[in-house]
């Protein structure tokens, strides 16, 4: 929960989109109306950044870091708003400082880390149309004797044409947050139902391991992605649970502008 108020602090500098949309704006629907296997390519136009280091002037076994991410040429709000969350989501993995970019927090890293320690940082677009570009931003750290590496997720979903990014309650009509919730506990029902382990003793597992609601949710071609992080509602043996609310559940939700189709 603090790793996520801390990431949705740093959207929150950037500024949110007014609940209300205007009245050119409705009339079209900033889903498109074909909903693809595959995810729409059009849209903010991206230049990779990659790149893999180790700790300068080290020998032998040293600390790692790599980074597989993207920037948006002509859209400096998002490319630092990527930054500045993959740098919050890191922070939290290592530590409780946050650190503001992915620079200065490489520059605490090489200060920091033991001798196997190792980090990788990742963004890539899972959605593109000319309304919108939705990003899902990871986080992975390993420290030098733990058993595993930990990882974090985290959803951006950005409106191109208000250059500032949205959150979950830009998404929703009026007084339909327990409905979404409603069907998000549904979805998460289905994807229990699939997972052997959960299904050995169910009573215990929800016990041990039960439902939460999330806002790291994504707009992709068949529906609303919700993702959680290792540990969240799951062992880490589940890795990072995640499931689609389709769009046909989401009618009178969703405002009608994040609908493949518009209706009223």
């Amino acid at each position: 929960m603090k790793k996520r108020i801390q990431v949705l602090a740093i959207l929150g500098l950037v500024g949110l989109l007014s609940a209300c949309a205007s009245s050119s704006s409705r009339d079209i629907s900033l889903i498109p109306t074909q909903i693809d296997e595959l995810t729409q390519k059009k849209g903010a136009f991206t230049q990779p950044v990659k790149w893999s280091k180790t700790k300068p002037d080290c020998k032998g076994t040293c600390p790692k870091m790599t980074v597989d991410s993207v920037v948006f040429p002509g859209k400096r709000a998002l490319t630092d708003l990527v930054d500045q969350t993959l740098a919050a989501m890191v922070s939290q993995l290592n530590s409780d400082h946050l650190l503001p970019t992915i620079d200065e927090f490489e520059g605490y890293y090489w200060k920091t880390a033991a001798p196997a320690d190792e980090v990788n940082l990742a963004a890539k677009p899972i959605y593109r149309n000319k309304h919108l570009t939705v990003l899902e931003l990871g986080a992975w750290q390993y420290h030098t004797g733990a058993a595993h590496g930990m990882s974090t997720t985290q959803f951006i979903i950005w409106s191109n044409e208000d250059n500032q990014p949205l959150v979950l309650a830009d998404l929703l009509r009026p007084r339909q947050e327990k409905h979404f919730l409603a069907l998000q506990e549904q979805a998460h029902e289905q994807w229990l139902s699939q997972l052997d382990f959960a299904q050995e003793d169910p009573e215990q597992y929800r016990r041990l391991w039960p439902f939460q609601p999330t806002e790291n949710i994504a707009l992709i071609d068949q529906g609303v992605l919700v993702k959680y992080d290792p540990y969240e509602i799951a062992p880490y043996a589940a890795g990072m649970p995640s499931f689609v609310i389709p769009y046909q559940e989401l009618s009178g939700v969703l405002k009608d502008q994040f609908l493949p189709t518009y209706s009223d």
